[in-house]
C-alpha cells in the first residue's frame, strides 16, 4: 500500500475511534471513514504524529464545530455525492502510519488518501477548529499501535 507524506490537508482512509467508543472501553473504531489531517507533528526521535478530525454524513448539531465539504470538492477525491461534514470536535492523534489507515475502497493500487482538500478549506477548518478548542469543545483521543 503505497503511503503518502502525511501533511495538514490530506484526506485519508483511517478507522476512525469517536470519543463515545473509547469510553466505553473500545479501541477500535466501528467504521472505517475519510477523515481530514488537521496537524502533523515529528518527535524528537523522528516519528510523525498526525491529528485527523472525521468525515461524517451525519448533520451537525452546531454549524460551528464543523465545516461542509463542497460537492466539487467530494467529486475529486472521488468522495460519495451525499453532503459530508468534517466535524472539529473530536480527532484521533496518532504514529504514522498506524495500524488504522486503511486502502482506499476501489483503489487498486491500495492507496490510503483521497488526495488534498484545497487550501481555502483547509484554513476554514483550521480556522473553525482553533475556535472549537478556545471553546473548549475540541477533543482528542490518542491511539496506540
Amino acid at each position: 500500500m503505497p503511503l503518502p507524506v502525511p501533511v495538514p490537508g490530506l484526506v485519508i482512509r483511517y478507522s476512525f475511534l469517536w470519543s463515545h467508543e473509547a469510553k466505553a472501553g473500545v479501541e477500535d473504531g466501528s467504521k472505517d471513514r475519510p477523515c481530514a489531517v488537521l496537524l502533523t507533528t515529528t518527535t524528537r526521535d523522528g516519528q510523525q504524529i498526525v491529528t485527523a478530525l472525521p468525515i461524517t454524513h451525519t448533520p451537525p448539531a452546531d454549524d460551528r464545530f464543523a465545516v461542509e465539504i463542497p460537492t466539487r470538492t467530494k467529486t475529486r477525491l472521488g468522495l460519495d455525492d451525499s453532503r459530508s461534514w468534517i466535524v472539529l470536535t473530536e480527532a484521533n492523534r496518532f504514529q504514522w502510519p498506524g495500524p488504522d489507515l486503511r486502502p482506499v475502497p476501489g483503489d487498486k493500487d491500495g492507496a490510503v488518501a483521497y488526495g488534498m482538500l484545497p487550501a481555502s478549506l483547509y484554513d476554514l477548518v483550521r480556522t473553525k477548529w482553533l475556535a472549537a478548542y478556545d471553546a473548549g469543545r475540541a477533543g482528542q483521543i490518542k491511539r496506540t499501535s
